[in-house]
C-alpha cells in the first residue's frame, strides 16, 4: 500500500474509534441516568470547549510549554546520566542504585516538595515532568548500550579502537533503536508530570483548570480540558514517533498488516 493510502486508513480507522467511543460514551449516560454534573454528555462538553475555548486554549499553551520544557530537561537528563554510567565503569556501582531509588518515591509524594522548593510557577512542573521522562530515557539507552553486539566489541579492541572510540562509534549507534523506545515511553508520560505539578500548585494550566472545574462541579468543563489534554499527548506522541522514524531508517517497522 502506498504511503497515503496507509495514511488514509489510518485516519479512516481513528475516526471509526473516536465515533464508537462517542456512542459508548452516549449509552452510558443514557443507561445510568448520570445529572449532567457528574457525566455530561459529548454535546455539552463540545459546546463547553467551543464556548470557552480562549480560556482552555490559554492554559493549554501553558502547559504545553511546561510539557516540551520537561521534556527536553528530562531527555538530556537521561542521555548524560546513561553515558556517565557506561563511560565510567567505578561510577555503575553508585549511580544504578540512585536510578531505581529515583523511581521508588512517588510522584505525588515529590510534586509538593518542589512546588515548596520552585514555587508556583512552571520550574516545579518542568522538574515533574523531567523526573517522570528521566527514568526510561537513562534506563533505555544505557541498556542498549550494554546489549551492543559482542563480535563488533570484539573487532573494534582486535583493530586497537579506544573505550572512547568504542563508545561512541558502536556502543552509541547501536542503543539507538533502544534509546528510540525510550523517547516514545518518555513523550507519552510527559504530560503526566506537568499535570501532576499543576494539582499540586499553580495558578494556570490545564490541570489547574481541571482542578477548580471540578470544584465548581463544571464537569463539562474539566472533561473539555481534559480532552485538549488527551489531544495534545497523541499529538506529541505521534510527532516523536514520525521523527524517529525519519531518523532511524535503518530500523524499518517489521509488522506488517499480513502479520496474524
Amino acid at each position: 500500500m502506498r504511503p497515503g493510502g496507509m495514511r488514509g486508513a489510518a485516519a479512516l480507522r481513528l475516526a471509526v474509534s473516536g465515533i464508537g467511543l462517542i456512542g459508548i460514551w452516549y449509552f452510558i449516560v443514557w443507561a445510568t441516568d448520570a445529572p449532567h454534573f457528574m457525566l455530561p454528555t459529548p454535546l455539552r462538553v463540545a459546546q463547553s470547549l467551543v464556548r470557552q475555548w480562549d480560556i482552555i486554549g490559554g492554559h493549554a499553551l501553558v502547559t504545553l510549554a511546561e510539557i516540551l520544557a520537561g521534556l527536553a530537561t528530562g531527555v538530556a537528563v537521561g542521555l548524560a546520566t546513561a553515558l556517565l554510567v557506561m563511560a565510567w565503569p567505578p561510577g555503575r556501582r553508585w549511580l544504578l542504585p540512585v536510578l531505581v531509588i529515583s523511581q521508588a518515591v512517588p510522584v505525588f509524594a515529590i510534586a509538593p516538595l518542589l512546588v515548596l522548593w520552585m514555587g508556583f510557577g512552571a520550574a516545579s512542573k518542568i522538574a515533574m515532568a523531567a523526573i517522570i521522562i528521566f527514568f526510561p530515557v537513562t534506563t533505555a539507552f544505557y541498556d542498549g548500550m550494554r546489549r551492543t553486539e559482542p563480535g563488533w566489541l570484539d573487532l573494534a579492541r582486535t583493530m586497537g579502537a579506544t573505550p572512547r572510540a568504542v563508545l561512541w562509534r558502536l556502543r552509541v549507534p547501536a542503543a539507538l533503536p533502544a534509546l528510540a523506545s525510550g523517547l516514545r515511553v518518555a513523550a507519552a508520560v510527559a504530560p503526566i508530570g506537568a499535570v501532576v505539578g499543576e494539582w499540586v500548585g499553580a495558578s494556570s494550566g490545564l490541570g489547574y483548570l481541571m482542578l477548580h472545574a471540578n470544584g465548581r462541579s463544571e464537569t463539562d468543563q474539566m472533561f473539555a480540558a481534559l480532552i485538549v489534554l488527551a489531544a495534545m499527548a497523541l499529538a506529541l506522541y505521534f510527532a516523536v514517533d514520525r521523527a524517529l522514524t525519519a531518523l532511524l531508517p535503518w530500523q524499518p517497522d517489521s509488522i506488517t498488516e499480513d502479520t496474524p
